[in-house]
């Protein structure tokens, strides 16, 4: 993607910027190294540097596996290297993790936040290509919002295997496994709690410890989909409403979070936020937004504009809820449906196509890739969904993720 997307063809024709190539000048404020990277439980990595401000960038992967990163502050691109080439990444702000032939193989962006709940630390250091992790069929991975400790879990539907990788190793350049379980092949997911780790699968959640240890947790959890971390803990979807595992007392705990009563809407089946917040978000069906806040421990629904095929929390002091519409645009919607700013359909071709353009936000802005129109846009959300920057690619930038956050 941006690799043969935005290198020698771009570099060329931008004397090696991306300045002239993008509208708008609204990069974010300068990120100053003020450290070397050393304190231990804040995020560090030994040869990091710790930054005043966090390090943003879009890191990608093209169709045919080169990876590349654009640096948001300062528009440059780096060449990271080649993988297989991938069919679908997931990402946790730091790392993607590439579907191939290979497996799944892990991408370290080189930046990232360490959120320390009252203040953060940011860091930047070299980035690379780690290595795969091993396993048959279509994988479910299940990230964390901790890019140097805890685990981050995978799934192969094809074979059955459950494993749960070693963040900190990753950290350190190694793809290393805490544990590697047989289950049945099909559908799964292997989710980390600090700790422990619980894996979903054929109607019931069981929980582990890191070692891979049975902790004698087992709670039904039909057609288990989508999972995603905040604040509160994990969260797990099933088709009766949500799981939400923490640790308690060093216990790994589980708690029943159902759909409303009487409720016909779809499940959710996948989730997305602003990274971290308490409140996420997901499709109900093509009938609305499910909105589960996981400190309150509720769900609310809320009606659709328009027919979407993406929606995620932001989270601010609004409320407010991203969208990507059927026909290509950027919605901002409040926490009751109503629509409060919408761009033009910026990613209308890429949807007709069948491609899946990326929507994601963080708390300044939301970044939306268009595969088809061979283009990336920055969004100011809190400012009548403003178009803040564009950035021309030579190639179709088909796996996008935001890093550094």
């Amino acid at each position: 993607m941006i690799s043969r997307i935005l290198n020698s063809a771009l570099v060329g024709v931008c004397a090696l910027a991306l300045t002239a190539c993008s509208t708008g000048s609204d990069a974010p404020a300068a990120s100053d190294p003020t450290t070397t990277a050393a304190a231990e439980g804040h995020g560090a990595v030994a040869g990091a540097e710790e930054l005043a401000e966090p390090r943003l960038g879009l890191t990608a992967i093209d169709p045919d596996g080169a990876v590349s990163h654009l640096d948001l502050l300062d528009e440059s691109v780096t060449d990271i290297g080649e993988i297989g080439a991938p069919s679908a990444i997931t990402t946790d702000g730091r790392y993607l993790f590439a579907q191939t032939e290979a497996g799944v193989e892990v991408v370290d962006s080189g930046v990232w936040t360490w959120d320390h709940v009252d203040h953060f630390h940011y860091y930047r250091a070299d980035p690379r290509l780690l290595g795969a992790v091993d396993g048959g069929g279509e994988a479910r991975i299940a990230t964390t919002n901790l890019s140097t400790s805890g685990g981050t879990g995978v799934f192969f539907e094809g074979s059955g295997d459950a494993v749960l990788l070693d963040t900190e190793a990753l950290s350190k350049g190694e793809v290393s496994e805490l544990f590697r379980l047989d289950a049945e092949p099909g559908p799964g997911m292997v989710v980390s709690v600090g700790s422990f780790a619980v894996v979903a699968q054929g109607g019931t959640a069981v929980g582990y410890t890191a070692e891979g240890e049975p902790t004698g947790l087992d709670e039904a959890c039909p057609e288990a989909s989508g999972t995603i971390t905040t604040r509160v803990g994990a969260v797990i979807g099933c088709s009766d409403g949500a799981l939400l595992a923490t640790v308690v007392d060093d216990e790994l705990t589980v708690e029943r979070i159902p759909y409303p009563a009487g409720t016909t809407a779809p499940p959710a089946t996948s989730f997305d936020n602003r990274e971290g917040r308490p409140t996420v978000a997901a499709l109900a069906g093509s009938e609305g937004v499910w909105l589960l806040d996981t400190r309150e421990r509720s769900w609310t629904l809320i009606d659709a504009p328009a027919p979407l095929v993406h929606v995620t929390a932001v989270d601010d002091a609004d409320e407010n809820v991203l969208a990507l519409t059927a026909d290509g645009r950027v919605v901002v919607m409040s926490p009751d449906g109503a629509v409060l700013a919408e761009t033009e359909p910026l990613v209308a071709e890429s949807l007709a196509a069948g491609a899946t353009p990326t929507l994601v936000a963080d708390q300044q802005r939301a970044y939306l890739s268009g595969p088809s129109e061979r283009r990336l846009f920055e969004i100011d959300h809190a400012d009548g969904a403003r178009v803040a920057r564009t950035f021309d690619t030579a190639t179709e930038p088909a796996f996008t993720a935001e890093t550094g956050r």
